[in-house]
């Protein structure tokens, strides 16, 4: 703790498993180095966050399954943080990922608070393809569009932005040096945890995917180069989602031959050791994250990366250095490209450069220095 830092309130959206685990990250970080608080909405109900930080829950409803439900929501929400902000004694509310709560964002101002904004990806993208599933594409970008012009109004009111990395600020159309952007803001990894255990040259030919098994996340084009990689080569699907039905059916042959696998979910506590028996993970998303958890573990674990060149991604997987960026998401581009990594002889020193890398600027050292620069920075 340090007395020089002002306290920071920490307001979010409705969390699901992936956002409660990097606001947990978050939440760590600004703990080890000030008091902070937590505002947020349907929080998993076996989060560790109820027991180990301040805690005000908005409502225990998520966003709801259809657009008008969670436009209400949406509106019910704002309006309750802001009844909240107003009883809240922090001098910083950080809204993580709730870029575009312009009502609160400008109550907790008028407040005389500092307010910062932290976007955790692309969140118009997200919903503009999660709702072309649901309803006509034109619909679902106009939907979206209105998020996105709420979201840059966040921007706007705001007193600062942080982003996890330069790149990712650049894709958001924010200037990584302008005074009120902080492009620095990068999660951590427990390095203790994800370690390299095997190393490199110990390991299969295993190439794998981790994470939600959606359509946002390449998981089509992934089956057709599972299929199509050479018999010495298995590709292991690691998580669950929507498409895990479809894979199972999709790729039976391939499955009951051992090529393919498919885990199903995995705890958190079990991701290491499945990183550490990978040679190459693969992620091939579409650009609605700031910057993959996973990508980070990988690199701690020793494992090279090809993943899409999107948001914060080139800060970390450094094309030739650290792993490699994907120049097309076609499947048979993929397949090559994947061939083309796994027959070169210095993969070695890509894992010993990835796990350095995490040591010097993900650690948790180095991210809590991080957010003390911005705290003060902003204060």
């Amino acid at each position: 703790m340090t007395d020089e830092l002002p306290n920071v309130c920490v307001v979010t959206h409705p969390l699901a498993a992936a956002g409660e685990n990097a606001t947990r990250s978050l939440l760590d970080i600004l703990a080890a180095i000030t008091g902070v608080a937590l505002v947020t909405a349907d929080l998993p109900a076996d989060s560790e966050i109820r027991e180990r930080r301040e805690l005000v829950e908005l409502t225990q409803k998520g966003a709801g399954d259809s657009v008008v439900v969670a436009a209400v929501r949406f509106l019910l929400n704002q309006l309750r943080m802001c009844r909240v902000l107003a009883d809240r004694d922090e001098e910083v509310v950080l809204f993580y990922g709730a870029t575009s709560y312009v009502l609160p964002i400008l109550a907790a101002r008028l407040l005389g608070k500092t307010v910062l904004v932290e976007p955790r990806g692309d969140v118009p993208l997200t919903l503009r393809l999660t709702w072309e599933q649901r309803m006509p594409a034109p619909l679902a970008r106009t939907l979206a569009g209105a998020v996105g012009l709420l979201e840059r109004t966040g921007f706007a009111l705001a007193d600062g932005v942080v982003t996890y990395t330069p790149e990712m600020a650049r894709q958001l159309d924010l200037h990584p040096e302008a005074p009120t952007v902080y492009p620095t803001g990068a999660r951590y990894v427990r390095t203790d945890e994800f370690d390299i255990e095997t190393p490199y040259a110990d390991r299969e030919r295993v190439v794998g995917f981790l994470g939600r098994l959606d359509e946002e996340k390449g998981i089509r084009e992934l089956a057709e180069v599972a299929r199509s990689l050479p018999e010495d080569v298995t590709f292991r699907f690691i998580g669950d989602g929507d498409l895990r039905a479809w894979l199972e059916a999709e790729l039976t042959a391939e499955i009951a031959a051992g090529r393919v696998e498919l885990t199903g979910w995995v705890d958190h506590d079990d991701v290491p050791e499945q990183l550490n028996e990978l040679s190459l993970l693969v992620l091939p998303s579409q650009p609605t994250e700031g910057l993959p958890t996973t990508i980070l573990e990988a690199l701690s674990c020793g494992t090279p990366v090809l993943a899409s060149p999107v948001s914060g991604v080139p800060d970390v997987v450094r094309d030739g250095e650290t792993g490699f960026l994907v120049e097309s998401r076609e499947p048979a581009a993929l397949r090559d490209e994947i061939a083309a990594i796994l027959a070169r002889d210095d993969l070695a020193e890509f894992s010993d450069r990835g796990r350095a890398l995490i040591e010097t600027e993900y650690s948790f050292e180095a991210a809590c220095e991080r957010y003390r620069s911005i705290l003060r920075a902003a204060g």
